[in-house]
């Protein structure tokens, strides 16, 4: 056993779930085998994603011996994004609410399933800018056009009574280009994902004018949420509930454990600091995924999308057409601790 398999392990037995994951006297065995061992999920390079990635041998060990990742078309983890899982390309995936209630308005074929965790944007901007009102008139980069970074700022500068499309001057770049453009005072603002908000804050780059994770009403409301193709569940119910619990456990295991997330993150290719990834997984709230409402947080951005112009049905149709929330309901019955 390598060293990033004992760490693993020693992760897992510490969050409680390698005996949850043995077939007798446990909530495993009360379920049917899953109706596929074939999972395909999408992968992104924020760092927030770890619980995906370290609940691979959990996903193992919910009956899953055959599992890829495969990229999005579209970088950016925005409603670009989500064709993968609309289109079957993908099974399973853990996406930004915000651009979640864009696709479902454009017909995604999806069905998000429940939250992992609230808040992990950080919006670093020029000292001089005291407040999201200052931006009017001002440029801010973002990784492009209708990413999860672009649409969460616009549904921010909307509530706080901007027009996202009048107000803000969007420049699209790379990260790694976009945190260099504030550094040097070419841009007023940036937007990023971690471990990006960790390297800004260490290098002392800029004023941290607004986390999702501590400033309200975002940090009221789910980041990431687990999605399935809407027909795939359908057809798998017991797959989809296994993956889910397993991704939430994932979240657990960043917690007692970051070293394991941060280690399963970078095998998948990703080569950030790891120090600062560290750091963001200690920072992100993952063990709220029960604590807080879903349905609210689909609610909430599709309003304000949708006065901003980048929605047009109304949230309750929203949460009709692209939701379903008997997966959770069960899975926090099971998991309640």
């Amino acid at each position: 056993m390598n060293e990033h398999r004992r760490a693993l392990t020693r992760a897992l037995a510490a969050a409680g779930v390698l005996g949850a994951a043995g077939r007798t006297g446990s909530a495993l065995a009360a379920d049917a085998p899953p109706e596929t061992n074939r999972l395909r999920l999408v992968k992104f390079p924020s760092i927030c994603q770890a619980p995906v990635y370290v609940a691979e041998q959990l996903l193992r060990a919910e009956g899953f011996s055959e599992i890829s990742f495969v990229e999005a078309d579209v970088p950016g983890a925005g409603p670009g994004s989500v064709q993968v899982v609309s289109d079957g390309r993908a099974d399973m995936a853990v996406f930004f609410a915000a651009p979640l209630a864009m696709a479902i308005d454009r017909g995604a074929d999806i069905s998000v399933l429940g939250g992992v965790h609230p808040g992990c944007f950080e919006l670093f901007t020029r000292p001089e800018i005291r407040s999201i009102k200052d931006l009017k008139g001002k440029t801010v980069s973002v990784l492009g056009n209708e990413s999860s970074q672009h649409v969460f700022l616009a549904s921010i500068v909307n509530y706080v009574g901007l027009d996202a499309a009048r107000d803000i001057k969007w420049d699209f770049n790379p990260p790694a280009k976009g945190k260099q453009l504030l550094a040097e005072g070419k841009v007023d603002g940036y937007l990023g994902f971690p471990p990006d908000p960790q390297e800004l804050r260490d290098k002392k780059v800029g004023r941290m004018l607004l986390s999702s994770t501590v400033d309200r009403p975002w940090s009221q409301y789910f980041c990431c949420m687990i999605t399935a193709n809407r027909g795939w569940a359908k057809k798998h119910p017991v797959a989809t509930k296994r993956v889910m619990r397993a991704i939430l456990k994932g979240g657990d295991l960043c917690v007692t454990d970051p070293d394991a997330g941060v280690k399963a993150y970078l095998a998948k290719g990703y080569t950030p600091d790891a120090n600062y990834a560290r750091q963001a997984l200690k920072e992100l709230p993952y063990r709220r995924w029960q604590d807080y409402n879903p349905e609210d947080t689909l609610r909430f951005y599709a309003l304000q999308l949708r006065e901003a112009g980048m929605v047009k049905g109304s949230p309750q149709k929203i949460v009709e057409q692209g939701t379903d929330w008997r997966f959770l309901d069960a899975l926090k019955r099971e998991m309640k601790s």
